[in-house]
C-alpha cells in the first residue's frame, strides 16, 4: 500500500510539473483544439486552448515504469508488457491523428480505414503475447461462472474490446474534465479489483500500474477541470480506453467493465443509436450527441454535467466492485 501511494504522488507532481512546460510549449506552436462548428455557441471560449493533453500523464507514466524496472522495484511479464504495448501503441495512434488534425488546421485526422488497419495490428500482437503467455482464450462470465473458449476468434473479441473501450473514452472527452474524471475512477475500480487478481501473473504489477496513471490523471485534471488550460486529444484518450480495455481482458472483467464504464457506454450508444435514427428518417432523435452534449443544448452548465457524469460513474464502479465481492 505505501508503494501504491508513492507511485500516486510521484507521478502526480511529475506530471504537474511537466504539464505546466508542455502546456506552455503547445501554445507557442498554436496547437489548438479545432472546434465543431455546432458548438460555436457553447465552447466560444475554448477555441484557443491546446490539445494533445494526454502527454502530461502517458509520458511521466512510461518514465516512472521505467524507472521502477530500473530499480528491479517490479517484476516483468508478459501480462505487464501486454498493457505497456497497448497504452504506447495507442497513445501514438491518438498522437499522430492530433498531429494531422493540427497541422491541417481541421478536424479531419487519420482516416477511419487507418486507424481500423492500426488497431488490427495492435490487436493481432496482443493475441500473440496473450497466447504465449500461457492465458486462455476465454470469456469468462464470473456472475454464472461461465467459461467460453472462443479459440482464435478471441483475437476478434480482443480487437472489439480495444476498439470499443478506446472509442468509448474519446466520445465521452467532450467537457472540461469529463473523461479524465472518469477515467480515475474506473482505473481505481481496476486497481483494486486486479490486485485481488492473484492467478493472473503480473497481477501486482498491472494493479500498480493502474494507481501509477491515476497520479497523472489527477494532475492532468489540475489543468483541465473547467476552464480547462488543455484537452486531453485523442493522445490521451485512445490511450485510457484501449489500455483499461487490455486490463479487463486479462483479468477476466470484460462483463464488469460494461458496468465500471457506464457512462462511456451510454455516450457511445447514443450515438450509434443517433447515426442509425438518421440514417433511417433524416431527422435526430437527440438535439445533439455525444449525449452530453444534449445536456449543454437544455440548459444545463458544463460543470453541473460534469458533477453528475461523474457521480453516475463513481456510483456503478462502486455497485460493480460490490458485485465483485458478494459473487
Amino acid at each position: 500500500m505505501t508503494k501504491i501511494v508513492l507511485v500516486v504522488l510521484i507521478n502526480l507532481v511529475l506530471s504537474i510539473i511537466f504539464g505546466n512546460s508542455l502546456i506552455k510549449y503547445l501554445k507557442k506552436r498554436n496547437a489548438n483544439q479545432r472546434l465543431s462548428k455546432y458548438l460555436a455557441d457553447y465552447h466560444e471560449n475554448k477555441k484557443n486552448t491546446p490539445t494533445m493533453g494526454g502527454l502530461i500523464f502517458t509520458i511521466p507514466t512510461l518514465i516512472i515504469l521505467f524507472i521502477l524496472l530500473l530499480l528491479k522495484k517490479i517484476n516483468i511479464s508478459l501480462n505487464l508488457l501486454i498493457v505497456i504495448f497497448t497504452f504506447i501503441s495507442y497513445t501514438f495512434i491518438g498522437f499522430i491523428d492530433d498531429y494531422l488534425i493540427i497541422k491541417r488546421n481541421n478536424n479531419k485526422g487519420l482516416s477511419e480505414k487507418s486507424k481500423i488497419i492500426m488497431q488490427i495490428i495492435v490487436a493481432i500482437i496482443f493475441f500473440y503475447l496473450f497466447m504465449i503467455a500461457d492465458n486462455e482464450p476465454l470469456l469468462w462470465i464470473h456472475s454464472l461462472n461461465l467459461k467460453i473458449n472462443l479459440g482464435f476468434l478471441y483475437g476478434l473479441f480482443i480487437l472489439f474490446v480495444l476498439v470499443a473501450s478506446s472509442n468509448a473514452v474519446n466520445l465521452t472527452d467532450g467537457l472540461d474534465g469529463l473523461a479524465g474524471g472518469l477515467s480515475i475512477i474506473a482505473y481505481l475500480s481496476f486497481g483494486i479489483i486486479t490486485l485481488n487478481t492473484v492467478w493472473l501473473e503480473g497481477y501486482y504489477e498491472i494493479g500498480l500500474f493502474c494507481f501509477i496513471i491515476i497520479g497523472g490523471l489527477l494532475a492532468f485534471l489540475f489543468y483541465n477541470t473547467n476552464p480547462a488550460k488543455i484537452f486531453m486529444g485523442d493522445t490521451g484518450s485512445l490511450s485510457l480506453g484501449a489500455t483499461l480495455g487490455s486490463i479487463a481482458v486479462l483479468t477476466r472483467h470484460e462483463v464488469l467493465l460494461i458496468l465500471i464504464g457506464i457512462v462511456f457506454v451510454i455516450e457511445t450508444i447514443t450515438c450509434i443509436i443517433q447515426r442509425f435514427y438518421y440514417k433511417l428518417t433524416k431527422k435526430r432523435l437527440f438535439p445533439m450527441t455525444p449525449i452530453h452534449h444534449t445536456f449543454e443544448k437544455k440548459g444545463l452548465s458544463e460543470k453541473e454535467i460534469v458533477k453528475w457524469f461523474w457521480l453516475i460513474g463513481l456510483l456503478a464502479s462502486m455497485t460493480a466492485l460490490a458485485f465483485e465481492v458478494l459473487l
